[in-house]
């Protein structure tokens, strides 16, 4: 693995920049960072704002914390929103994992999908490959759409001047698409999240409708080899959409979980760090050490606020990319909203 390699096998962790040299914090944080980068990236900013807001604002921080009760107030506060946001979460988690508990005659119903779907994507290749996993599916669906429109490219030829070039048209936005899918996914191996995108990104209603469109207009003027072809290129894109969603599926359980997981792994220490700031506050203990000259109580302060937030920050890191990847995919499809 050459030092090219391990940089883009880091892109999940750190921003990398793109083979056009641009650097995307925006597409980092919203799509391809993981998840726990991004609520340390988070954490930073909130403590460095605490930070600089208490080194500019001068004012008395002991008289803040033992002579108002404001500190101890907002404590409180995010004490028992950690409790409830922690109660939400899992509730919600628990809705979406009980899709998955249910009577033998759905369990037997979603398997025999699962075979049937993997079989007819056998039967679209000489090979009969039927991948599992996401990288291999749009590597595979991306072969055999391109070699299915340059089977339609090829009727298009034998055509009259101006339908040939309408088709060409279409085959050529087509044989992008496929070449961005295929060339990119090669280029993913770090980001676990990267993969996916690739496919979830691409708006297969557009195809299907400018095929069927293709279809009505020219069925008189082609042959009867031509609709087979569009029909084989709608087929692709059927199973292309198929297996897209799903994946999505499956990215949705999977992000849901991970967040309940994370969440309750940093609720608690959150927890036990504001309960004893708050009995720190009110007993009168506060820190009296000064780290690289940084203030002893703002230093205190912005450290309990930052681990208070905490909870908060992992839901926003995780809600980010569940609600990028819910619009983002929503106007993917035969229908969409404007």
């Amino acid at each position: 693995m050459n030092v090219v390699s391990k940089i883009k096998g880091l892109r999940d962790w750190f921003p990398v920049p793109q083979k056009s040299g641009r650097l995307n914090i925006v597409r980092w944080v919203l799509l391809e960072g993981n998840r726990i980068a991004v609520t340390s990236a988070l954490l930073s900013f909130v403590f460095a704002t605490l930070m600089l807001v208490g080194t500019l604002w001068t004012f008395e921080m002991q008289v803040l914390l033992t002579e108002t009760p404001a500190v101890q107030t907002i404590l409180n506060t995010l004490l028992s929103g950690i409790i409830l946001l922690v109660s939400i979460v899992v509730s919600i988690n628990s809705i979406v994992l009980s899709h998955d508990i249910s009577s033998i005659d759905t369990q037997e119903n979603r398997i025999k999908g699962a075979i049937e779907f993997r079989r007819d994507i056998g039967n679209m290749t000489e090979a009969g490959e039927s991948p599992s996993d996401p990288a291999s599916f749009l590597n595979l669906m991306a072969t055999v759409i391109h070699d299915r429109v340059t089977a339609l490219e090829e009727v298009a030829e034998e055509s009259e001047e101006e339908v040939a070039q309408d088709i060409q048209g279409y085959v050529d936005d087509i044989s992008e698409t496929v070449e961005l899918i295929g060339g990119q996914n090669k280029d993913t191996t770090g980001a676990e999240f990267g993969v996916l995108w690739l496919g979830l990104g691409v708006d297969y209603g557009e195809y299907l409708d400018r095929s069927r469109t293709l279809r009505g207009t020219y069925d008189s003027k082609m042959s009867d080899t031509f609709n087979e072809r569009v029909d084989d290129l709608v087929q692709a894109f059927q199973m292309f959409a198929i297996g897209k969603e799903y994946f999505k599926t499956l990215y949705y359980t999977r992000e849901v979980a991970h967040l309940s997981r994370t969440l309750l792994i940093v609720a608690l220490p959150s927890i036990l760090v504001t309960a004893s700031a708050i009995l720190a506050i009110n007993g009168g203990v506060l820190p009296e050490v000064w780290v690289f000259g940084l203030s002893p109580l703002l230093s205190f302060v912005a450290t309990v606020f930052t681990i208070a937030l905490a909870p908060f920050l992992v839901l926003t890191a995780y809600m980010l990319r569940l609600a990028t990847v819910a619009q983002k995919t929503a106007v993917a499809g035969p229908f969409f909203l404007q």
